[in-house]
């Protein structure tokens, strides 16, 4: 086995551990979002918490707006950002090819030219 191939299980192994803890060491324990943790907690500590603003979308479709519908934006958004990052890994992954063939073109060329003057 390959030293990246090693490195590779080694990390899913540990992405894997890090996600499977929680759920075994609170066991029955509601894992939630940030959404109204914060509201909540200015709550506690002032007794009455007024938001600045409401959601936009809340807004446009005068209610709530369903867990599915939500889930489905967020799952957008982490499309849209995952693939811009993925773009620009490309584009760094394919930057240093062309360097790397250029460098060698560059060098054979400079090998031809030293040919052409020995003779």
């Amino acid at each position: 086995m390959s030293k990246n191939t090693k490195t590779v299980i080694l990390l899913l192994s540990l992405a894997v551990f890090i996600a499977a803890v929680p759920l075994f060491a609170r066991k029955g324990a509601e894992f939630g979002g940030s959404d109204d943790a914060g509201s909540v907690m200015i709550e506690e500590i002032q007794g009455e918490y007024t938001p600045w603003f409401t959601p936009v979308l809340e807004n446009a479709l005068g209610g709530e707006i369903p867990g599915e519908v939500e889930s489905l934006i967020f799952c957008v958004q982490t499309g849209i950002g995952v693939g811009i990052i993925a773009f620009f890994m490309g584009r760094f992954v394919e930057r240093k090819k062309w360097m790397k063939a250029a460098a060698a073109e560059e060098s054979s060329g400079e090998a031809e030219s030293s040919d052409d003057a020995d003779r």
